[in-house]
């Protein structure tokens, strides 16, 4: 009789130390989708509703189905797909500068307070200040030429991140360096083991702003900066307007907004991932 009581006693401990049941991947994914569709089709609904109104003519402003239309003939040609190849060639390529740059003004200006004190205020003001100002002199220096597009996008990115690194540098309780420093830790190894990982999260959302800002400046230099034979998304846009072509304007549109969510869901997937291990999100 002993032997049965302990059996059950112990199955009551197995039962109440067994987490709940949490929801599953594919309860998780619709519940992080669901919205988004939602939103989709409450846009859809009211771009619709505009073209039933007339509020204007179709060949200035096309209807959805117009529109998606175009965009799915655009999808089955080479041209298309070569010109989001050169965007994002260039995307990459200015990011990668940017986050090299960004990153070292960033941790330059975190660990000294004479460099902070002298540049901190100028690298703010660089963020605040719109990046098209800088393409007249972009042009001037650098002609109508890939650099003249990568060096706004550059001057567009690199103080977004450099800020991010810095706030999140800040944002690291002073323990984690005590810490570092009773180990033993040198400063490259307080910054690589200690710092820079606690940092993370004010980080990251420094590169999400820096990219933010890179896409818009890319756009703005594809719109100014038209290199002849090359094609890209800017040019796309560009000679849709200069045509009058509706479909194709806002086809393009779409594909931005589209490649923008995308690396945004990206971003925001990593940030996700770094704050849950630290237990600052909640899980599901």
């Amino acid at each position: 009789m002993a032997d049965v009581l302990e059996r059950e006693l112990a199955g009551l401990d197995h039962l109440e130390a067994a987490p709940p049941a949490g929801p599953t991947r594919r309860h998780q994914w619709w519940a992080a989708l669901w919205p988004k569709l939602v939103a989709v089709g409450v846009v859809l609904l009211i771009w619709q509703i505009l073209i039933w109104r007339e509020w204007k003519p179709e060949y200035i402003f096309a209807s959805p189905a117009a529109v998606f239309s175009r965009l799915w003939d655009d999808m089955q040609t080479a041209e298309f797909w070569k010109a989001i190849g050169h965007t994002m060639r260039r995307a990459v390529i200015g990011f990668a500068a940017s986050l090299v740059i960004g990153g070292i003004i960033g941790i330059a200006l975190s660990r000294s307070r004479v460099l902070r004190t002298g540049f901190g205020s100028i690298i703010t003001g660089l963020q605040t200040m719109p990046s098209i100002a800088w393409f007249p002199l972009a042009i001037l220096v650098f002609g109508l030429t890939e650099k003249a597009i990568l060096f706004v996008v550059v001057l567009g990115a690199a103080p977004s991140i450099a800020n991010g690194i810095i706030s999140g540098v800040d944002g690291v309780p002073p323990i984690y360096s005590r810490l570092g420093r009773n180990l033993g830790a040198g400063n490259v190894a307080m910054y690589r083991d200690f710092v820079i990982p606690a940092a993370m999260p004010g980080v990251i959302a420094g590169l999400k702003q820096g990219w933010a800002f890179s896409w818009r400046s890319l756009m703005a230099g594809e719109l100014l900066v038209i290199i002849p034979g090359v094609q890209s998304i800017g040019t796309r846009l560009s000679f849709a307007r200069e045509l009058s072509d509706s479909e194709g304007l806002m086809s393009t549109m779409i594909v931005i907004l589209v490649i923008g969510l995308v690396v945004d869901a990206i971003f925001g997937s990593i940030e996700r991932s770094v704050l849950r291990r630290r237990g600052l999100a909640r899980i599901g």
